[in-house]
C-alpha cells in the first residue's frame, strides 16, 4: 500500500468514526473483521478516492451490515 492509500484509509476511518460517533480503533476493528480494508478499500482505492466522503461512509455501512458486522 503506497502512501497515499495509507492516508487515505486513515482519513475515512476517522470520517466514519465521527459519522458514526464511536471512536477510530472500534472503525479499524469492524473493517478489518468484515474484509472491507483488504478486498474493498485497498483493492478500490483509485476509484474510491474520487468519490465524497459521505458516499463512501455510506458504503461501507452497508458493506458492513450485508456482512453482519457493526462498529
Amino acid at each position: 500500500m503506497d502512501e497515499n492509500c495509507f492516508s487515505f484509509i486513515v482519513y475515512i476511518i476517522h470520517a466514519c468514526a465521527d459519522q458514526w460517533k464511536v471512536a477510530p480503533s472500534q472503525v479499524y476493528q469492524a473493517l478489518k473483521k468484515s474484509g472491507c480494508l483488504d478486498r474493498y478499500l485497498i483493492p478500490n482505492y483509485d476509484i474510491l478516492h474520487t468519490q465524497s466522503t459521505s458516499y463512501i461512509v455510506q458504503d461501507i455501512e452497508e458493506y458492513l451490515k450485508e456482512r453482519e458486522v457493526t462498529a
